[in-house]
Formats: structure tokens, C-alpha cells, sequence
């Protein structure tokens, strides 16, 4: 899980960037942020008494070590008003300069551990309550729901519940037990996505590295980069996106570690048939077909970001309101020092066009 942290005292944390607020430095876009989370109990008590979640927990104590559950449980509890109440939210998004943010659950929500009616439950509940939350300030919120990838069959019932629910996509992360997002089992899901223009908001939950990330919170430093360029690897190099060439994908994390070391699996395509054999370009000509968001903590690697995926692909992100995010998105933004067009773009005019806000 990514941590996120608790509202902060003043004087505690960053400021945000003195200026104005980017949407009034003369420009009439709105500033949005695709990368904001929700904290929802009713959730977590839905699945509190079932006997799987303790092995859960387990696998999750394990990958993370205890020093991170020492900080990341106190970190979470501080940040609960920030995740659950919708005027405390638009507080903060105000003292950031944010108009919109598109709400998506904690990933810690998505229990993929449940079985099929649980799961059911689970994403209707999801799905519900984060509509409800974003009903209370529909000029500033839009939402995601979950879809349980451990059930590809009922991932697309999810999708489309979310979209009944007046939601935008759904959240899923970078795999499932037992199943990458290559399978075959998901082209249903693709397919419905595609089709509907949902938005699938592609944040990892946990690395595979287990143990090996224990220590000094490498479990999302080194971890949650990983598993996005795997997971991203696995839509590019399978085909996927050659199948569905209108699939709307926003990755975190500026999509980890791909996009700026796409050149090795460019490499690969060309000089391996084992590599080249599942799509049908260079892999890097696909990163044109995704999306991504802003949140890579060093303006080097953000100005090498819009470069490999072009500025039209790069959208504002903070991680809101966690530990891992940052506290000035727009700040972090400009301080890559794009062209002028380029950072409106990103701040918020790719966004607007993707969600289709008015």
C-alpha cells in the first residue's frame, strides 16, 4: 500500500507554493488532480470478521516490515479527516490550488483475497460510497470505484456498476494471486472499458518482492515503481493494447521505472522473437497510448517523463493526502520548468479532456 499519511499540524509539513493558484495565473484551465484517495470504514468493517483477512494482513506485515507498519499506522490514522470528510478535503485542496480531484479508494480496499460474493458486496459498497462522497461537491470531485481483479468475470459487473453509480472508471491494481493483467481472463474487462470510455486507474497494491523490501520502506520506494512497470509491461508486451488501442489507462507513480528505461525493452523487441512476439511495435511507441501522472518526486525525472510519453500524456498527481504523495503538487510541477503549454497541459488542460469535465 502506498502510506498515507494524517493531516498535518502547521508548520509541519511543506507549504504550499506562495503564488496564486495555477488556475489564475492567467490561464483558464482548471487545475486537477488524478491522483486522490479515499478512506472508506464501511469497507473495512464489511470484511473485518472474515477469516481470510488475517492471512492478508499477514502477507502485508511481511512484505512491509515493522518498522513501516510502526509509522504507517499512526501516519494513516492522522490523515483520516483529510481521507473521509468532504469539507476538510476541499479545504486542502484549496490551500493547494486544486480545483478537481478524481477520488479513487485507498488500495488497501481491494481485498483480493475475497471470495465472489464478498467481492460483490465489497465493490458495490466501494462503488456506492464514493459516489455518495463526491455527490457532496460535484463541481470539485469526480470518483472511481473497484473492481475485483481476482474475478475477471465480476470485474466487468463492477466497471459497470461504478458507471451506474455516476463514476468515472474503477481503480485496479497491478495484478491479482495468480493472474497478471495480461491474462486472457480480463479481455471481457478491457473490452466493456474500451467500449464505455471508462478510466482505469492502474495503482499497485503490495510488491511481489515480498522480504526482500522489509526494511527502510523499500516496499514502496523500490516496490510500488516496480510493480507498476511490470504491470504496464505485461499490457504492452501481451498485446493488449494493439487489441484495445482505446483503452483509457492512467498509471501512478509516473508509471515507475518504464517510461524512463523504455529503451531495454525497445532492445529487447527488436533483438529477441521471444520479446517481439506478443505486440506488434516498439514497446516504447505504446506509452503514447497511456497515461500518467505527475507524482515521480524529482523534476529531472519529471521533464525526462513528458519527454519518452509527450506532454499530452502526463497529468497532475499527488498521492493526496498520504505520506508518499506531495503537499504542492503545482509547486512540484513547476519546478520541471516545461514550456508554458506544456505545464497548463499537465496541470490540468490533459485531464479535462480525459474526464471530460465542463
Amino acid at each position: 500500500m502506498t502510506a498515507h499519511p494524517p493531516p498535518a499540524t502547521a508548520g509541519s509539513r511543506p507549504q504550499p507554493d506562495p503564488r496564486p493558484s495555477a488556475s489564475t495565473d492567467a490561464h483558464p484551465v482548471r487545475t486537477v488532480d488524478v491522483h486522490a484517495h479515499l478512506l472508506l470504514p464501511e469497507v473495512e468493517a464489511l470484511v473485518a470478521d472474515l477469516p481470510d483477512l488475517a492471512e492478508a494482513k499477514a502477507l502485508d506485515a511481511r512484505r512491509n516490515g515493522p518498522a513501516a507498519q510502526a509509522v504507517s499506522g499512526p501516519m494513516v490514522a492522522e490523515r483520516i479527516p483529510r481521507l473521509t470528510d468532504v469539507a476538510v478535503r476541499l479545504a486542502a485542496m484549496d490551500a493547494q490550488g486544486v480545483d478537481v480531484q478524481l477520488v479513487s479508494p485507498s488500495p488497501s480496499h481491494y481485498h483480493y483475497w475475497a471470495d465472489e460474493e464478498t467481492a460483490e458486496k465489497l465493490y458495490r459498497l466501494a462503488n456506492e460510497a464514493t459516489a455518495a462522497h463526491c455527490a457532496q461537491a460535484p463541481d470539485r470531485l469526480r470518483g472511481l470505484g473497484l473492481a475485483p481483479l481476482q474475478h475477471p468475470e465480476q470485474a466487468v459487473r463492477a466497471l459497470e456498476h461504478a458507471q451506474d453509480q455516476g463514476l468515472l472508471g474503477v481503480e485496479i491494481s497491478s495484478h491479482a494471486p495468480g493472474r497478471e493483467l495480461s491474462d486472457p481472463a480480463y479481455e471481457p474487462f478491457w473490452t466493456r472499458a474500451e467500449e464505455s470510455g471508462a478510466i482505469l486507474f492502474l495503482h499497485p497494491f503490495g510488491c511481489t518482492l515480498d522480504e526482500r523490501l522489509d526494511q527502510w520502506y523499500l516496499s514502496n520506494t523500490v516496490g510500488q515503481p516496480t510493480e507498476n512497470a511490470v504491470a504496464l509491461s505485461h499490457l504492452i508486451f501481451s498485446g493488449v493494447l494493439d487489441r484495445h488501442p482505446e483503452l483509457k489507462v492512467i498509471a501512478a507513480h509516473g508509471g515507475g521505472y518504464l517510461p524512463t528505461h523504455i529503451g531495454r525493452s525497445d532492445h529487447a523487441w527488436s533483438a529477441r522473437s521471444d520479446a517481439g512476439a506478443g505486440c506488434a511495435h516498439l514497446p516504447s511507441s505504446y506509452l503514447k497510448r497511456l497515461y500518467f501522472d505527475s507524482l515521480v518526486h524529482d523534476p529531472q525525472v519529471l521533464r525526462a517523463l513528458v519527454g519518452a510519453v509527450g506532454p499530452d500524456r502526463v497529468l497532475l498527481g499527488s498521492d493526496f493526502p498520504f505520506d508518499m504523495g506531495t503537499e504542492d503538487p503545482v509547486g512540484a510541477l513547476r519546478a520541471a520548468r516545461l514550456p508554458d503549454d506544456d505545464f497548463h497541459a499537465v496541470r490540468g488542460g490533459n485531464a479535462t479532456t480525459l474526464l471530460r469535465l465542463t
